[in-house]
């Protein structure tokens, strides 16, 4: 695993989550906070933890830090969970500019949610971050789906070959 790599994956991650926002904003405010099903019920609550988790690994990484767990209360829109996202990103792309291939092996120590320290390896870390987000964009798609909204496919083959500028299909 590289710097480059993560790079890789971070920015597939980005640009399917510019997918997903896009599609959420076809959504009226009471379809977006609607409780529909999964583990934190709506498309609006998924995504805030997708964005959350994501803020708190980078913190936990030595990135920025991000304090509390973000609130679904705090975006009552998808305006304002894109801003967010767009936050992070921004974050996460200066942490990743900033480390070198030599540190991802290297351990870091943090606390857990139960108060313990432990010890893992950054770049594991940073890998776990970013497939954490793919998880949670499968639930977001079903959500949408549910709701009558069908995002455009976010497939990983689709970015790549969006880079290389050639249709797959």
């Amino acid at each position: 695993m590289t710097v480059k790599d993560l790079e890789r994956l971070y920015d597939y991650g980005y640009w399917a989550n510019r997918r997903l926002i896009e599609a959420a904003s076809h959504l009226t405010p009471a379809q977006f906070t609607r409780i529909v099903a999964g583990g934190y019920g709506s498309v609006r609550n998924t995504m805030v933890h997708m964005v959350s988790a994501e803020l708190g690994w980078l913190d936990r990484c030595g990135g920025y830090r991000r304090g509390p767990a973000l609130e679904p209360g705090d975006y009552p829109n998808v305006e304002a969970v894109r801003e967010q996202c767009e936050m992070v990103e921004r974050r996460m792309r200066s942490f990743l500019a900033g480390i070198q291939d030599k540190e991802l092996p290297g351990r870091i120590s943090f606390t857990n949610p139960r108060g313990e320290t432990v010890s893992m390896v950054l770049g594991e870390l940073m890998q776990h971050a970013v497939l954490h987000g793919m998880y949670h964009r499968g639930q977001i798609a079903l959500l949408l789906g549910i709701l009558g909204v069908v995002p455009t496919s976010f497939d990983m083959v689709l970015y790549d070959a969006e880079q290389d500028r050639v249709h797959v299909w």
